[in-house]
């Protein structure tokens, strides 16, 4: 039986006045399965990303979801379709706790007067945080309290409550050390359990060959190829992001 992709794009093409972002690119995503974009800075990874995710809309090409075309008008029309995005700043309140970290503008209330309902949204925050073994004191711990993987870990759990579909990582461990590095990719690795497809963007290619089942290289907004991550190797990648040797 033929797997229904998840995600389709098709001859994507963005451009910003005379200056070509995004050139005749095309991916299909499944159910379950780890892609890793990956490029030099600027090669359009970013752009990408924010066209999946509602803030672009491409200039031509078509998204679909499941086979159904799909154009979204901005960032919260593609959070209705289940897509969610963990930015590298996180986007996380430090202010405010976990729980209201993971309902931030998507707040419980209780009828009839519309008081935050912040029992359920804890109880809810910490049954997601103990399936996904995310490690923090509680649901009640104030962000800017936490570690930076903590953090990463919060909003990528948070990605993952909300998204039916698709996750897009950018940077998922950037500027952490080793060890929370390691507990971070050992979080995005159990979300293929979920039948969440992920597109992540990453410098690292170790991580990427960790992690990914496919590579995708862009390089100066052109799609050079797609790659089976067990049927290749960093130095074939590392030509294909750099033009050397191809």
């Amino acid at each position: 039986m033929t797997v229904q992709p998840l995600l389709s794009l098709k001859n994507i093409h963005k451009a910003f006045g005379g200056i070509i972002a995004i050139q005749d690119f095309s991916l299909e995503m499944f159910p379950g399965e780890i892609v890793a974009l990956v490029g030099d800075n600027g090669a359009g990874k970013s752009t990408l990303i924010k066209i999946i995710s509602g803030i672009h809309h491409p200039t031509a090409g078509t998204i679909s979801l499941y086979g159904e075309p799909v154009r979204f008008a901005d960032a919260s029309s593609a959070r209705h379709r289940g897509i969610e995005v963990v930015y590298q700043d996180l986007a996380l309140a430090d202010e405010q706790p976990v729980f209201m970290n993971m309902f931030l503008g998507r707040e419980l209330t209780r009828k009839p007067f519309g008081f935050l309902d912040k029992t359920r949204m804890r109880r809810e925050t910490q049954a997601v945080l103990t399936q996904l073994d995310v490690r923090i004191p509680s649901a009640s711990s104030i962000v800017r309290d936490l570690s930076g993987g903590q953090r990463q870990g919060i909003a990528i759990a948070r990605a993952t409550h909300w998204a039916s579909n698709l996750i897009l990582l950018d940077e998922p461990t950037a500027a952490l050390g080793v060890a929370e590095t390691a507990r971070v990719e050992e979080l995005i690795a159990s979300l293929r359990q979920r039948n969440i497809a992920i597109l992540m963007i990453s410098h690292s290619l170790d991580q990427v060959m960790r992690l990914s089942d496919r590579i995708c290289v862009l390089r100066r907004g052109e799609q050079i190829g797609v790659h089976r991550t067990a049927e290749t190797g960093k130095n074939a990648i590392v030509s294909m992001i750099t033009g050397v040797g191809t």
